[in-house]
């Protein structure tokens, strides 16, 4: 490692300790990052963005630590958060290992855990970010309201505006998105990491598994199980099994991961642009269930879980169209179902 000293001099203005080495670290698309070596024999995690948005990284420095907060009750680990400021973020290092089932139980079980600390109210004190995207956090009375009001509305707004979603699928997604109340059982608000995709869940040395980079807030707890299902996660059976088993999910949950997808779906469209975009197709179809991707056809309705799951690393080329391809192959005609009027029931 070399010492460079512009990053080096940053760092040690908010840790107070000597930095001897920086070397690049690779991976992220929003912000540069820096692994250091402090004259403590530690090792750090830089991440600086200039300009950065308002609150930027002390939006991301406060979800830590408030999941953190669950972390002595059993819940999930997240890196001490060592200095911030309106520029940078540094945390404690995350020395990598490979995936494995007793890791993956202990990650189901302590994200049940960190959901179950739980919050007073849907929503959050501050507004946040997702990626580069503002996240409004204004607390509502149920999740329903604030999931049709925070999560969906203004992003279809953008996606409509720029002329990426029509008018016929907008109409479908509000429509479903009203009826959340009667499609999402009632539960107590949970404490979410709130963007639990496979790259924010690190796989740590000592069977430990650390989440990274949250959108955190309190909302209902299958948000966080549908996103870890979206993109894949190794060794996802095996997480959701132990979920499971420490805090029983209502019936139907997996028929409604489609439904809790569709907010992550949207800030995909907002951010990549018309190859995400709702009931177009992408340049590429995938099949997904709750842990594969591959270029078949889609196969069903919802992603499944499958028992002995091969996961497929895809590059961000992939999951932007992947994106795409599962809101036009199964999110779309599910909210049909989900928001065409009831039936009347008939012998």
């Amino acid at each position: 490692m070399a010492r460079q000293p512009v990053v080096a001099g940053r760092a040690e203005q908010l840790l107070g300790s000597a930095v001897v080495a920086t070397a690049p670290v690779a991976g992220g698309d929003i912000c540069t990052a820096v692994k250091l070596r402090l004259s403590s024999g530690r090792t750090a995690f830089l991440k600086t963005l200039s300009p950065a948005p308002p609150h930027f990284f002390e939006r991301e420095a406060a979800g830590l630590r408030w999941l953190a907060e669950a972390d002595p009750g059993g819940g999930v680990a997240t890196p001490e958060v060592l200095g911030v400021d309106t520029d940078c973020l540094i945390l404690e290092w995350v020395e990598a290992a490979r995936p494995n089932a007793e890791a993956a139980g202990a990650f189901g079980r302590a994200l049940a855990a960190t959901h179950g600390a739980g919050a007073g109210a849907f929503g959050a004190g501050d507004d946040g970010y997702i990626g580069r995207l503002p996240l409004p956090n204004g607390p509502l009375p149920t999740w329903a309201e604030f999931h049709a009001e925070r999560r969906i509305a203004p992003y279809l707004k953008v996606l409509r505006d720029k002329g990426i979603v029509t008018a016929e699928d907008a109409a479908t997604i509000e429509a479903a998105a009203a009826r959340g109340a009667a499609i999402v059982p009632d539960e107590p608000p949970a404490r979410l990491h709130g963007d639990l995709w496979n790259g924010n869940v690190l796989w740590a040395a000592g069977d430990r598994v650390v989440v990274v980079d949250p959108a955190a807030y309190a909302g209902h707890r299958e948000v966080d199980l549908a996103m870890l299902a979206l993109f894949g996660l190794p060794q996802l059976p095996q997480v959701m099994a132990a979920y499971h088993e420490a805090a029983p999910l209502a019936e139907g949950w997996e028929e409604r991961l489609g439904f809790h997808q569709l907010f992550p779906l949207l800030v995909h469209a907002c951010l990549f642009g018309a190859s995400t975009a709702p009931g177009r197709p992408a340049r590429r179809s995938a099949t997904c269930s709750g842990a594969t991707c591959s270029g078949a056809p889609w196969s069903g309705p919802y992603p499944r879980l499958v028992p002995d799951p091969q996961v497929i690393t895809v590059s961000a080329v992939v999951v932007r169209d992947r994106s795409g391809a599962l809101l036009a192959g199964h999110v779309l005609p599910a909210l049909e179902r989900l928001s065409a009027p009831a039936q009347a029931h008939r012998p």
